[in-house]
């Protein structure tokens, strides 16, 4: 299933996209924790949690990335 055509075609925009993707879901990812302890479903929350350290991680790993090749350039 293709998405949305961004009209750029580059690797850079490609990592940027992704980065800001993994810090959108760790915000969104806190929502959704807090809603399930909220509700008393700490199940939930303890999963959204995991989701979002995982997001966190990647997001931190595509800065990283996008930090070293902005000094190089």
């Amino acid at each position: 299933m293709a998405g949305p055509d961004s009209g750029v075609k580059d690797k850079d925009y490609d990592l940027i996209a992704i980065l800001q993707l993994c810090l959108e879901h760790v915000w969104r990812l806190e929502e959704y924790a807090a809603d399930a302890e909220k509700s008393g479903d700490t199940e939930l929350a303890s999963l959204f949690r995991g989701m979002q350290e995982h997001s966190r991680k990647g997001g931190e790993a595509c800065k990283a990335l996008l930090n070293t090749r902005l000094q190089d350039s």
